[in-house]
C-alpha cells in the first residue's frame, strides 16, 4: 500500500466513526424531544455498566454458573460502599485497586 492509500484508508475509518456520531446530535439539536424519551435515554449508561460489570462480578466465566464468593464480587461491596459515601472517583479506583490487589495477594 502506498502512503496515499494509508491516508483515504484513515479518513474513511474517521467518517465511519464520525458521522454516526454526528448525525444524530445534528438532527437533534433544534429540536425538543418528549420527556418520556428523555427519561428512557437517562437509563441507557447504567444498562450498558450494569451489562458489563453483571457477568464479571456474578458468574464463572468458563462454566457461566453463578458464583457469590469470587474476588471481584467481594472487593466491588467495599468499593461501592467507599463511593457512595465520599462521591470521590479517583479515591474510588484507589481504593478498588487497593482492595483487589490486596484480595489477589491473599488468597493466592
Amino acid at each position: 500500500m502506498t502512503f496515499t492509500d494509508y491516508l483515504f484508508l484513515f479518513g474513511g475509518m474517521g467518517l465511519v466513526t464520525y458521522i454516526p456520531r454526528w448525525l444524530p446530535l445534528y438532527y437533534l439539536a433544534h429540536r425538543k424531544m418528549p420527556q418520556w424519551l428523555i427519561d428512557w435515554l437517562s437509563l441507557i449508561p447504567v444498562a450498558i455498566l450494569t451489562a458489563l460489570l453483571a457477568p464479571i462480578l456474578f458468574t464463572d466465566q468458563s462454566a457461566r454458573s453463578l458464583e457469590i464468593g469470587k474476588p471481584e464480587l467481594l472487593v466491588a461491596i467495599p468499593t461501592l460502599i467507599f463511593a457512595l459515601k465520599t462521591k470521590s472517583l479517583g479515591g474510588t479506583v484507589l481504593v478498588g485497586m487497593g482492595l483487589y490487589w490486596l484480595t489477589g495477594f491473599l488468597l493466592t
